[in-house]
This record gives C-alpha cells, structure tokens and sequence, in this order.
C-alpha cells in the first residue's frame, strides 16, 4: 500500500503522523511511505531520520494526497484539504466530526473512507487512540491553568500550590475519565486542593482508592458544580462522550457566580466543548475573558510538545496502521472489530449513528 503522511497545517499544530520508527515498520512490511518535506521537522524528526527508515520525500501536500491510498495524520483535514482528498482513500485521524457539520459534509462529499482514532474502542470501551492524547491533554490542562491564573495574563494572581501560612488554589475538574485523573495528578502533586467530579461511581471510587488526600471525588450534578465554582480558582472540563458532542456543564448564566481572574481550561473542545461559552482558541492566540472568567480552549493541546505527543500517538496508532496496510479497510475492519468502530463516513454515507445524530443526517451501516 501508498501510505502518506502530510504536513499538518492548522495553526500552531507542531505533531506528525507518523515517526521514522512507524516508517520503518511499514516499509519492511513492503510498504511504501511517502513523507511531505519537512513534516516531521517541528517534532524533532528530520527528513534524513525518514529516508534512512525507508520512506520517500515529497515536496508539496497536494503530490502526497495525490499519490497515497491511505493518508495518516494528526488533526481533522481543514478547508484546503478538502479538495485534495479523494474518492476511496483512507484517512486515518482524529476527526470529531461531531463538532463540525462543515467538516462532516466536506467528507461526504469526498466519498472517502474516514477511520477517526477517537472512536476505535476496545472490548471494554476504553479508547486506544484517544488514551495518549487524553493524558498530554490532561497534564497540560493544569500547566495551562497553573499559567494563567498569574496576574499579568488577567488571572487571579495565586499560585496553584500556596506556600507555608497561605492556602492553595482549590481545582475543580469535570470528569474522572483519563483527562481527569491525569488532570488531578499534575494538580494534586503541586499541592492544590482539589475536587473531581464525575457521574461514574466506577471511576469515583477508582480515583479515591488510588489519589492522595488532597483530592476528592464527588458525584456530579448541576446543584454541586454550581456549589464548587463559586470558590474553584481553577476549573477544567474533561467530559467526553464517544463520537458526540460534549455536554454543557457549566453554562453562560454561571460565570457571575464565578471569581474574578479564575481560570477556565476546557480539554472537551474537539467535541463542541462542556462550558457554554467556549469557543476554539489556538496556541497562537489561547485564551479569551467572558465577565471576568478565562477561558483557555486551544483545540490541539498535545501539539504544543509535539515530540512526546507524536512518539506517544505512533505507539499507538501503528499497529492499526499496519493491519490497514497490510489487508486493507475492508478486511481489516472485518477482523479487528476495535478498528471497525473507527469507521465513521465511508464513501459519502455516515457509518457512525451519534455523527448522523448530531446534525440529524441519515445514519448507514457498513
């Protein structure tokens, strides 16, 4: 098989779809591997690490999508790859289409076959591909957060772990799936008092069995959360819902109850975001204020520190990579049904029922 790996071109995306060891896999397999010039450069991987692995440099995006049957990448295709995607290719990618109709129907109408990584599940519906991403994420969320509660950037000027005489910042995290505990680790272990809620008693008891004293789990509901960030200096949403969009947790109404200068981060932002006023923000330009409150919504959070994310992403992506490689979609979504639910347009019919739901579309089998 063809496989391609472009450039990612939304803004500040830094990661890359594959790294040279991926390459190498594939090629010894008899695959061929073409890498768009420089694509890897920003993850620390040089196009020389590529060629001696095996695979062939191509100058521009347009001779990759041209040349590839399948296309491996990093974020959703954006607007000047719409065009470029053609009929019977594999893309495999994040897609979350859920948060974009645009996105949706520029698919539909490529008649591809779109394979999203956030929605290959296992047999305990955990999500491989997500699992990496959804740790960077996570850890970066308080990074973030920790950043911008300083004053200069209009936070509320206290540092998340206090000092001897002076309290910590109290963290309130929406979510105790792998965003969330990941989340109160990096919170915890700077000293922040911190909450995490979540309507998974599984989980509840999960992060209270295995987190230090300073984190407590609490069912969620709307009476609590509206208790919580009346007092929360720190708050991030980590709610994730498979292949649809985020629920809306903390709505515009409840930012007047809200500190000035605290802090918003919502990792949920791929899927349409869990606080009623976010919007997609870039590395480039991160935050906005909405009555006094921050909100941090930067839709690529891992492609800040490309090298950990992109080493993380191939770990996990490979294996899929090579049984499509190696037997093709069909079959290999015949045989692995983990892969099978990565399924999400396939020549121009939605495959996935919560994507048809989301903009009441009509919904197809395989």
């Amino acid at each position: 098989m063809k496989i391609g790996v472009p450039i990612e071109i939304k803004n500040n995306e830094n990661r890359v779809g594959m790294t040279p060891s991926g390459v190498f896999e594939l090629t010894k397999r008899n695959h061929t591997v073409y890498i768009q010039k420089d694509a890897g450069h920003n993850s620390g991987f040089l196009d020389e690490d590529y060629i001696k692995a095996g695979a062939t440099i191509l100058d521009t995006i347009e001779e990759i999508y041209d040349i590839a049957d399948m296309i491996v990448k990093v974020k959703e295709p954006i607007e000047p790859e719409y065009s470029l995607i053609k009929e019977d290719q594999v893309v495999f990618t994040y897609f979350h289409f859920a948060s974009s109709e645009v996105l949706t129907q520029a698919m539909i109408e490529s008649k591809a076959v779109c394979i999203a990584y956030e929605t290959v599940e296992d047999k305990d519906g955990s999500l491989p591909l997500l699992i990496p991403m959804s740790e960077v994420a996570g850890r970066m969320s308080v990074q973030q957060g920790a950043k911008y509660l300083e004053k200069p950037i209009q936070g509320r000027g206290i540092l998340l772990g206090g000092i001897p005489g002076v309290p910590p910042a109290k963290v309130l995290i929406l979510g105790a799936g792998v965003v969330g505990v990941q989340a109160a680790r990096m919170a915890s272990g700077l000293g922040a008092n911190v909450f995490i809620l979540d309507i998974n008693m599984k989980a509840l008891r999960h992060v209270s069995e295995t987190m230090p004293n300073n984190v407590i789990s609490e069912f969620s509901s709307e009476y609590n959360i509206r208790k919580h960030i009346k007092d929360s200096d720190l708050i991030i949403g980590g709610v994730l819902i498979k292949g649809a969009k985020a629920p809306k947790l903390i709505t515009k109404d409840m930012l007047k109850d809200m500190r000035h200068g605290a802090v918003m981060v919502d990792v949920a932002v791929d899927q349409g975001g869990c606080f009623e006023t976010t919007k997609p923000t870039t590395h480039q330009d991160p935050t906005y204020i909405i009555d006094e409150v921050v909100h941090y919504c930067v839709a690529n959070m891992p492609g800040a520190v490309p090298y950990t994310s992109t080493m993380g992403l191939t770990n996990v992506t490979l294996p899929y990579v090579i049984k499509l490689a190696d037997m093709g979609w069909k079959k290999a979504c015949k045989k692995n049904k983990s892969l099978a639910k990565g399924l999400n347009i396939v020549n121009g019919k939605i495959v996935y029922k919560e994507i048809a739901e989301a903009f009441d579309l009509e919904f197809e089998t395989v």
